[in-house]
Parts: structure tokens; sequence; C-alpha cells
């Protein structure tokens, strides 16, 4: 796909287009019932923004290619085809899970008084399948649309930083709106900024496979709320210095050009 799209549009544009897009929902958050008193996670209506990548993207798209381009965009949110070494499975559906496992252990063994979590399987799966097609409309326009061109342009890591960083500015105001505070958000958003990473790392070594960023995208919003009283005891600061960690650990095996080549595979050790 990303060889049948303009190589020279605009990443600029591409992000200004998507905060565009969301002040709709930042101004409905703001002037509507807040929702987070109401629901079982603080999720604010704003968090409905995570449909402006894929208009955004679909919209440059049609501008290039017309229908035809945005049937290719869209066919993207399924290419698990891509994923040819399945092993990759492993990080896309248990690295997340691992880091929050690790987190409520870091809390359990510093004193923290927690309740044992239940496993609330009914919750777990309304929560995936809606986590899911939020992660569509996200990651077709942040992996399918500006990460292959940014890396081109910047490398690997350079390129993950970038989209993190957007990323990770582009949820302030639903993070205010769930009324998190300052230090909360400053935690969550540096871990986003580096958790980009490590999804550019599993796009160039799944063959950039969209499919994998939504799947892994969907853990990354459904292992808080693996914790007890859905989240109530996730902590930001735990979540990114591992994250930190996981990313260092990754860029220093894999490097930080292609964020794909291990440093001990045995082709580059013949």
């Amino acid at each position: 796909m990303e060889n049948n799209i303009s190589e020279d549009k605009s990443s600029l544009k591409f992000f200004l287009l998507v905060f565009l897009l969301s002040i709709p929902f930042w101004i409905l958050g703001a002037t509507t019932r807040d929702l987070t008193k109401i629901l079982p996670i603080k999720l604010p209506i704003s968090a409905l923004m995570t449909v402006c990548p894929l208009l955004a993207a679909v919209i440059f798209v049609y501008k290039e290619q017309k229908n035809h381009g945005v049937k290719e965009l869209l066919k993207l949110s399924l290419d698990f085809q891509k994923i040819k070494d399945k092993k990759w499975y492993v990080p896309i559906v248990f690295l997340m899970p691992t880091i929050a496992a690790l987190s409520y252990w870091y809390l359990k063994i510093t004193g923290g008084i927690l309740p044992e979590p239940p496993i609330p399987f009914l919750s777990v799966v309304i929560f995936f399948f809606v986590f899911f097609i939020g992660a569509i409309g996200e990651e077709v326009g942040w992996s399918g649309y500006v990460t292959a061109p940014l890396q081109k342009q910047y490398g690997a890591f350079k390129a993950s930083i970038i989209i993190g960083f957007i990323w990770a500015i582009w949820h302030i105001i639903p993070y205010s709106q769930a009324h998190q505070t300052p230090i909360w958000i400053f935690w969550q958003c540096l871990g986003t900024v580096f958790l980009r990473t490590i999804m550019v790392w599993i796009f160039n070594n799944t063959h950039k496979s969209v499919f994998a960023m939504i799947l892994f995208h969907t853990t990354i919003n459904i292992s808080p709320y693996l914790f007890p009283s859905n989240g109530s005891h996730y902590d930001p600061f735990i979540f990114s210095i591992l994250i930190i960690l996981t990313t260092i650990s990754i860029t220093w095996l894999w490097g930080a050009t292609t964020l794909a080549r291990y440093r001990y595979s045995l082709s580059q050790t013949c």
C-alpha cells in the first residue's frame, strides 16, 4: 500500500488534519454530560476522536488515488496475512499484559494494599471489542498511512518518537476531561511516546502489518483494566518506566535505523 501512495505527501499536514478533526470531539467532551462518572471506566466522550486518524488518512488517500486508494487503505485493517512469522503474536498479544502484571506485582511488594485481581471475563470481552474498533480508527492512520514515509525520512526510531510525541499531545485534552492529575498525564504521555517505538518495532518485523498494530493497540488499552476495580490502581509511572526499559532493550537489540535487524541473528553472524 505504501508504494502506491504518493511519497511526497506531507506528514505535517496529516498531523494537523488529525488535530483539526478532533476539535469537535474535544468541544463535545467539554460541553456534554460527564460520562466518566457513569461509565465503569474513565473514558470521556472526547475519546470518540479515535476515528480521526482514519478520517484524515481517508481524506488524503482519496485526494491522491480516489476510491481505489481508499479501499486499499481500509483493507490494511485485516492484513494479518503479512504476519509470516507467527512468533510475533507473542509480543503482540502478551507484552502489554505482562507489563501490567509486573506493574501490579511492583505495587504489591512495595506495600500497596491491593485486592486480588478478579477475572471479569465478560468485561474483558466487551472492552476488547470496543478497544479493537477504536484501534482500527487510530492505526489505519498512524501505522497504515504516516509511519512508512516518516521512516524513510528519519529512520525507524526517530520516526517512532515523532509519531509518539504527536500521539501523546493528542491525548492530553481527553486525559484532562477524564479528571486525571497533571502528574498522571505527564507520566502517561511519556510512556505513550516510547510505546510507539515498541509498536514500530512490531510493525517493521511483521512486514508492516496494520492488523498487528490494531491488535497490539487493543492490548495497550485493555491491560490497565486487568487491574482490580476496572483499573483503579493503574499507575502510569510504573508503566512508563517499564515501557522505557523495554524500548531501550529493543532499540539496542534491533538497531535504531530499522528496529528490524536483530544483532544476534544467524544471517548477521555468518
